[in-house]
């Protein structure tokens, strides 16, 4: 890294504040540009402690209108952030489109910290940069200008800083227990801060190294660099970009026509087993609040197929303090302006808690589809997102559970009828629901294709066939109960 810097010339004086005052220029009327184009553009601000990242970055924002940015400030993760999978908290974060957010410390902060404190090993290490890696990449794909920066500093710098703050009883609090360790370990964190930046430099987000030694040269640095891939982001803006292969592990699942639906129960073997069931259930929900071990449960399948009654019988076997229902309608503005899995990254259950979604993310290879809300492209990535969407969950601990509840033609006709001709069923029916219908055919095909590309080993669907309603509830307590015997059993043994 200190090879990196060193080959980087400093203009003289003259110059640098003459190409300053253009560059912060040219940063105003490209902040105008970008809220035009709708891009969002998240800047990372990494380094060593005292390297001046938080007065580089007031500098850097000191001439955009501070309506379409906003600037976090990564700390140490908080106690309800760490019931979360490791991303929550970046991907919560993200700027909506036409907008910037700029990070102060980020996920590299975060597991290069835990690997010179040894709480991360090599393996575990390994995972965390395939998992920035494909976050990374799906921002990029989504539209996302990433910028990563990594302010350099060596250590007798660093030092020197350190204590001129801890001499002003004004300035001391910037300094923390960790950046003197850090400072200590110079060396050591410069060799993980290194391997880091190897192994997570993309063309998609690639990493500059800054020399922090003079923050106006830094802050030049950092603003050309804006500048440059700014301009370079709204040359492409529309264009397509690759699909890219399936890496994940699948298993083969019937088509939807060779579901047999004659399956179903009378009502005195149902009640029987709803009992049995749901009491089982109950007993393990405390056994995951316990154990820690959070559960995503995913339902999708034909309009009137009994989606909601399959949920509340499941629903009534918890307590109430541990579960969320998240019925799933179309995204709000400021959920459109994101990627499309943040309004679902943001409901994801803490640990030890579940969450039930009533319509899911794969909305977007269904209705998104074929109703023209988003492009070919978009939905065609979209496969690959959400079978990494998943293994992000898959590898946080979670037990995933996805239901498609399917129902034929005629059944869904006749449930169509029963609403209508009942008042206090009419609310169920609505105008789009006859208008999918006649859609049938075409949304069978999709639905099959999302079946076949996303029935991933580590979040398989299961069909429910709910012709017989009471059928499809107790099959499917039946697949979440073992579902969340297998995980504690997996926890236990590990």
């Amino acid at each position: 890294m200190e090879k990196t810097i060193a080959s980087i010339t400093k203009p003289k004086d003259e110059e640098l504040k003459e190409r300053l005052s253009a560059a912060r220029e040219k940063l105003a009327t490209l902040q105008i540009k970008v809220k035009e184009a709708k891009l969002p553009v998240l800047v990372l601000f990494e380094g060593f402690g005292a390297a001046g990242k938080g007065s580089v970055l007031s500098k850097i924002i000191k001439n955009m209108d501070p309506r379409f940015f906003h600037v976090e400030t990564m700390d140490q993760p908080e106690p309800t952030e760490l019931r979360k999978p490791f991303l929550y908290r970046y991907f919560k974060r993200i700027p909506e489109n036409g907008q910037f957010t700029f990070m102060d410390g980020g996920w590299m902060e975060e597991i290069v910290r835990d690997r010179v404190h040894e709480q991360l090993d090599e393996e575990a290490f390994g995972k965390k940069i395939c998992s920035i890696k494909r976050f990374e990449r799906t921002l990029s794909d989504n539209g996302y200008t990433i910028l990563k920066f990594f302010f350099y500093i060596d250590e007798n710098e660093q030092k020197k800083r350190m204590e001129e703050l801890l001499a002003d009883e004004n300035t001391a609090w910037r300094v923390s227990e960790e950046d003197l360790w850090q400072n200590k370990k110079h060396k050591k964190c410069s060799e993980v801060y290194q391997t880091y930046m190897e192994q997570t430099n993309q063309s998609y987000a690639p990493w500059y190294a800054i020399d922090a030694k003079s923050k106006k040269w830094a802050e030049l640095q950092i603003l050309e660099r804006i500048n440059q891939n700014i301009e370079t982001a709204l040359a492409n803006s529309g264009r397509a970009v690759p699909i890219l292969p399936n890496l994940f592990p699948l298993s083969p699942i019937p088509k939807l026509a060779d579901v047999d639906l004659n399956k179903e129960l009378t009502e005195e073997e149902y009640q029987e087993k709803l009992e049995k069931l749901q009491k089982r259930l109950s007993e393990l929900h405390n056994v995951l609040y316990r154990e820690k071990i959070p559960v995503i449960i995913a339902y999708e399948g034909w309009d009137a197929a009994g989606k909601g009654g399959n949920i509340k019988r499941i629903a009534a076997a918890l307590d109430a303090r541990g579960y969320e229902v998240h019925p799933i309608a179309s995204p709000e503005p400021h959920e459109k302006n994101r990627h499309f899995l943040w309004r679902f990254w943001t409901r994801l259950p803490k640990s030890g808690h579940i969450a039930i979604f009533d319509r899911t993310w794969y909305g977007r290879v269904m209705v998104e589809r074929l109703e023209g809300f988003c492009s070919e492209n978009d939905w065609q990535r979209a496969y690959n997102e959400i079978n990494e969407f998943e293994k992000e969950l898959d590898d946080w601990g979670a037990v995933i559970v996805k239901f498609w509840v399917q129902i034929d033609k005629d059944t869904q006709l006749e449930r169509f009828t029963l609403r209508q001709n009942t008042p206090e069923k009419r609310w169920k029916i609505t105008d789009e629901d006859w208008r999918n219908r006649e859609k049938w055919d075409l949304y069978e095909d999709a639905v099959n294709e999302m079946l076949q590309k996303t029935n991933t080993t580590y979040a398989p669907w299961h069909i429910l066939e709910s012709n017989d309603k009471k059928y499809a509830r107790i099959k499917a307590l039946e697949i979440v109960i073992q579902a969340m015997e297998e995980q504690i059993n997996k926890k236990k043994n590990s």
